[in-house]
């Protein structure tokens, strides 16, 4: 009885982790640019141990303001590997998720022109261990993301056509 719950255990996790992969293959060139921005931010905190890859996205918005210029705003989780930092080329296939650890949510808002993230407005990047994240933190990602700068002329980026799950 006990190997055939640990079978389904692993199985189950297989399927999840692999799930989780293309859910990063299924973005938009737009929203993996984004994530992986953040990806390099997160990955790069000397205090983090572990190699961390995109879970799955929350809520995803862009606006297309015309001549090629588009603003994005992407909330979406990473999630700890087995790998530990700085691990190169670390993917599903050679760095499998952790389950004793928490997620981390990202918010991120930024400006696309020519499909290359500007560098003004500065890419806003805001993530933080779940279980830390408050709804005032939410309200500020919100209120950053639908200031002036990301937003164009009358319209808000969270405001705009996306999905959320």
């Amino acid at each position: 009885m006990a190997v055939s719950v640990r079978a389904v255990f692993f199985i189950a996790a297989f399927f999840l982790g692999s799930e989780a992969q293309n859910d990063f293959s299924k973005l938009p060139e737009s929203f993996k640019k984004g994530v992986e921005l953040a990806l390099q931010q997160v990955n790069s905190h000397t205090v983090l141990q572990h190699h961390f890859l995109f879970f799955k996205s929350v809520e995803k918005s862009s606006i297309e303001a015309g001549f090629g210029v588009n603003y994005i705003y992407h909330n979406f989780y990473l999630k700890a590997t087995k790998c530990s930092r700085g691990t190169a080329e670390a993917g599903l296939n050679k760095c499998a998720f952790r389950n004793d650890r928490p997620l981390i949510d990202c918010g991120i808002c930024y400006k696309l022109y020519g499909g290359k993230i500007e560098k003004e407005p500065k890419p806003y990047i805001h993530c933080v261990h779940k279980p830390a994240l408050t709804e005032d933190m939410k309200k500020i990602r919100v209120e950053h993301c639908n200031n002036g700068a990301y937003g164009n002329g009358a319209s808000t980026l969270l405001a705009s056509t996306g999905t959320q799950k």
